[in-house]
């Protein structure tokens, strides 16, 4: 059954603490369900800097050359896809998620030629945090396994979780940048108050808003406002719920 599949393997790729042990165990998920290859990268965005992306595969040799040497990764059409996608997708249904231009065409019968033929890859995103990817590849001559896409699915799932845990995200540690009336004053500016509209608000004097917003910048090091919005949503200080649905309200 492909659901024991998830039994035997999901277990393991939680607790992979090393990218060797995470590779090794993915490469026998990917041919238990009837995949030649397989590819996972986590990305973490600009203030996860100091953490490492995560990319591990066991694709052919020579793809893997002209994936480098060309840099192909900005122009990779399956990556854009992901952006695209909340749930995992064949390739064959690549230009139902994003427009091709003649160059991804080209990518991907490159890929054919040199033994990466068909894939179903499996996005995940943490708005602010990063992105990651999870693919199954079959070589020239090979049909994707369809009947165990869902077993994939899952597991490529696990897979990025695992991948986010090496890259050293997950489980935050680190106090608040932000006090509570700082937060209050950052989310009420995000909403597209002023100053004095914020002070009313809180009943607090227009001088306390700003000298909360004025902390709040030295403590993330920014010197403007719309930066200073964009840190707390990366932080998850504030959300894009808390803004659109108090906009939502307002139009109702």
């Amino acid at each position: 059954m492909p659901l024991s599949i998830v039994r035997e393997f999901g277990p393991h790729l939680i607790e992979a603490k090393t990218p060797i042990f995470l590779s090794d165990c993915l490469s026998h998920v990917a041919r238990e369900l009837g995949f030649d290859h397989f590819a996972l990268a986590y990305e973490p965005r600009v203030r996860f800097e100091e953490r490492k992306s995560v990319l591990m595969h066991n694709y052919p040799a020579e793809w893997a050359e002209v994936y480098v040497s060309f840099d192909l990764a900005g122009q990779d059409p399956v990556r854009r896809a992901c952006d695209r996608a909340l749930l995992g997708f064949e390739w064959r249904n690549l230009a139902k998620l994003i427009p091709l231009t003649i160059g991804d065409h080209r990518m991907l019968a490159v890929g054919r030629e040199v033994g990466v033929a068909d894939g179903y890859t499996v996005p995940r995103h943490i708005p602010g945090e990063g992105t990651g990817s999870c693919s199954f590849v079959v070589g020239p001559g090979s049909e994707l396994p369809r009947e165990r896409l869902e077993v994939a699915e899952l597991l490529g799932a696990i897979a990025i979780a695992a991948a986010r845990g090496l890259a050293g995200l997950g489980q935050y540690h680190c106090k608040p940048a932000l006090s509570d009336r700082q937060r209050e004053c950052v989310l009420w500016s995000a909403r597209g108050k002023t100053a004095a509209e914020t002070a009313i608000i809180m009943g607090v004097t227009e001088f306390t808003v700003r000298k909360h917003l004025k902390d709040a910048r030295e403590r993330y090091n920014v010197h403007c406002g719309q930066t200073l919005i964009l840190c707390a949503l990366y932080d998850g200080l504030i959300s894009f719920p808390d803004l659109l649905r108090w906009w939502n309200n307002l139009l109702e």
